[in-house]
């Protein structure tokens, strides 16, 4: 009769960490598929908070409540102003309208020290929906991202 130590034999390790391994190997591009889904949703979200504030900061112009010269097209000079807020003309007491809280990053921006308003790519009205560039307002703005979506749209076109 032999007896038998109360470890584990070198092949039940090995077979051990195989296992682990292969688990891990799975996980990992599971892990990362879930942080970019997490993104796109943060760019999603950041995108409509944006566009729904030029749209109201553009229909307050329309119904006389904030000052745009007789040439502008009624958007905003700059993506800051909607945060910021702008002198309310029809209340003498010097309120402010304000179209958002804080204006939002893009999440895929690599610079996390850059203030929210440079990481943003911004259209003019004034220019092509093909051919986006900055100009005396802001009518749209787009991800700089040179990435493409888990849906093969390219960010900037979203």
């Amino acid at each position: 009769m032999s007896r038998r130590s109360g470890g584990f034999s070198l092949i039940e390790l090995m077979v051990t960490l195989a296992i682990l391994a292969l688990l891990a190997s799975v996980a990992v591009p599971f892990a990362q598929l879930v942080q970019q889904r997490h993104k796109e949703t943060e760019l999603r979200d950041a995108l409509r908070q944006i566009r729904t504030a030029l749209d109201a900061y553009r229909q307050s112009v329309k119904e006389g409540r904030v000052a745009s010269p007789a040439d502008g097209s009624g958007y905003p000079p700059d993506l800051d102003v909607l945060w910021q807020g702008v002198p309310d003309k029809t209340k003498p007491d010097a309120s402010k309208l304000y179209f958002l809280r804080r204006l939002p990053r893009d999440p895929f921006f690599p610079d996390t020290a850059a203030p929210p308003a440079e990481t943003w790519g911004l259209r003019s009205y004034a220019t092509p929906p093909d051919a986006p560039s900055p100009g005396r307002d802001v009518f749209d703005v787009y991800s700089l991202s040179p990435a493409t979506g888990l849906n093969g749209v390219p960010y900037r076109e979203w």
